[in-house]
């Protein structure tokens, strides 16, 4: 049982007009009559709430899986069975990460009404959370008392990556308005065609396309046919190292990569090509081979549920020496890092440029939006000035990194954290449309 903030009130209204009482005798009688008065509400009211053992009830529904980044519902569906009108509070118990203290909702419910409340949690770390009790506060339109219920019990949820994203992309895929999402439509360049088998000519089959020397050993015309080549090999690699560890907007770099490559893969099976996962930081750690079968993405998903970030610097020579033994059809290798400067990257350029010998080879970097908002301010102190000749160079190495790497046979692609997901889907197309794979 919990007292109302009208119990106080009227419980200062009581001690004034007894206090009164002292210099005015006839408001002693009114406090006495105002005593007697609070103290019969009190039990009516206390006999209202606690008649009914279930007076209310109340349930959260929300998904065993929360999507790292998005946007995920949680309903609570609240029933008012006692038989007059009732005020309720109601509090779920959502996990401490979110530090969020306005979970809470006033409602004002009917006899036997069922209301539905939805709000909405946005995680920015994976792992797992567990959410408590709902707490519901009910007190009668006298609001004297209040009377707790408990209900529901604590749930543990896994967040994973960004798979509410996926559902995003098959629907717009179904109903041909990716382009809402910013994935651009890139025109095919060419006929790039593998052979399928050799069959017997009929009427209406190009004639370029006879197998002159399988129709001299069969004494009749045989045409080879051909089919769109597939089944291109695509690896997601996520560099672990400390430098996936800067945040921008709440979340890792790591993690706005683990969003992409997942995205990325559904894609990349959507279009009939194999999907494969790399991660590595100062050693080699994870490998999932490229495939296309069915299951193949919710295996990439559950591994990149485990990822996390490591404070070492990441070993390119030990990726270069596992991809040559594991990796020996030419393939995609999209390798998500961040270079900050030039040095980190000449660091690394040896082995980038090994890759790409064997492989097509799409380095992913991030552009510091934050820091670009800067560099156009007006500065309004000297030294202003100064920092924005700094940041400009922070913003040049990053465009010079870029070109710098084309040089020298490797692709690459600069985005912002929040457009990586498009802006890699959009890369992968292009490349695919002109035959880099």
């Amino acid at each position: 049982m919990f007292l109302h903030r009208r119990f106080y009130l009227a419980s200062l209204a009581v001690i004034f007009s007894l206090l009164c009482g002292y210099i005015f005798p006839a408001f002693f009688a009114v406090g006495k009559v105002m005593v007697v008065l609070l103290l019969l509400l009190c039990i009516f009211d206390y006999w209202r709430l606690w008649r009914m053992q279930g007076g209310v009830t109340a349930s959260r529904t929300c998904s065993a899986r929360f999507s790292n980044g998005d946007e995920n519902p949680v309903r609570i569906e609240v029933e008012n069975r006692y038989l007059y009108s009732v005020n309720l509070q109601v509090i779920d118990e959502i996990p401490n990460v979110f530090q969020r203290r306005d979970v809470l909702f006033a409602l004002e419910m009917r006899s036997a009404e069922r209301k539905e409340i939805l709000y909405r949690l946005r995680p920015v770390k994976r792992g797992e959370y567990q959410f408590g009790k709902i707490r519901v506060f009910v007190s009668t339109h006298l609001g004297l008392l209040t009377r707790r219920f408990t209900c529901g019990e604590p749930v543990d949820i896994k967040v994973y990556p960004a798979y509410l994203m996926l559902h995003q992309y098959e629907l717009m895929a179904i109903s041909n308005n990716l382009t809402e999402l910013g994935i651009k439509r890139i025109r095919r360049i060419g006929h790039h065609t593998e052979f399928e088998h050799i069959k017997e000519y009929v009427k209406g089959d190009d004639y370029r396309t006879i197998n002159w020397k399988a129709s001299a050993r069969r004494h009749q015309l045989m045409v080879n046919t051909y089919q769109d080549e597939r089944s291109q090999q695509v690896y997601n690699i996520i560099d672990k190292g400390r430098i996936m560890q800067s945040a921008f907007k709440e979340m890792t770099l790591l993690d706005y990569a683990i969003n992409a490559a997942l995205v990325l893969s559904y894609v990349t099976i959507y279009k009939e090509d194999k999907a494969g996962l790399i991660t590595f930081s100062n050693q080699f750690e994870t490998f999932i081979p490229a495939s296309k079968q069915a299951g193949h993405l919710q295996t990439i998903l559950e591994s990149l549920y485990r990822q996390q970030t490591t404070f070492g610097e990441s070993d390119y020579s030990t990726l270069y020496v596992h991809l040559n033994k594991h990796v020996s059809k030419r393939s995609l290798l999209i390798i998500y890092t961040n270079f900050d400067n030039v040095v980190g990257m000449e660091r690394q350029l040896n082995y980038l440029q090994q890759l790409s010998h064997k492989h097509v080879v799409l380095a992913v970097f991030f552009e510091n939006a934050e820091l670009k908002d800067f560099a156009v301010r007006r500065p309004h102190v000297g030294e202003g000035y100064f920092q924005q000749v700094i940041a400009e160079k922070f913003i040049y190495e990053k465009q010079y990194v870029t070109t710098l790497l084309r040089r020298n046979g490797v692709y690459s692609l600069l985005t912002t954290p929040e457009k990586l997901s498009v802006d890699v889907i959009n890369k992968y197309l292009e490349m695919k449309a002109r035959h880099l794979i």
